[in-house]
């Protein structure tokens, strides 16, 4: 269920940035949306962050909010086709080890 937790901030997380990168294409006026949007899953992230750290210690999920990373950079992929060196992807790789690596003591 902790995990659940952390990878929901996660997702959160990264909408909330996706959002705030459509707004900037579009331009403040026209990406208004995006950007209330942005605060609104930002919000509902820190939330839910509260409720983690109420029974994760912050050692352990801090480190895990890495994902951020790793799924922005995938989205980016996906949704503006952005590109990415393989010094990039093998990066992405150690930190989806790394959390790997602390996911397991939860």
């Amino acid at each position: 269920m902790n995990l659940l937790l952390i990878l929901l901030v996660s997702v959160l997380s990264c909408a909330a940035q996706l959002c705030q990168k459509q707004a900037a294409h579009l331009g403040i006026k026209k990406g208004i949306s995006w950007l209330a949007l942005s605060i609104l899953l930002l919000g509902i992230g820190m939330l839910l962050w509260l409720a983690v750290l109420r029974v994760v210690p912050v050692s352990v999920a801090y480190p895990m909010l890495s994902l951020n990373f790793v799924l922005v950079a995938i989205a980016a992929r996906l949704i503006w086709r952005e590109t990415y060196s393989v010094q990039q992807w093998i990066g992405t790789l150690a930190i989806v080890a790394g959390v790997a690596l602390m996911g397991s003591h939860l």
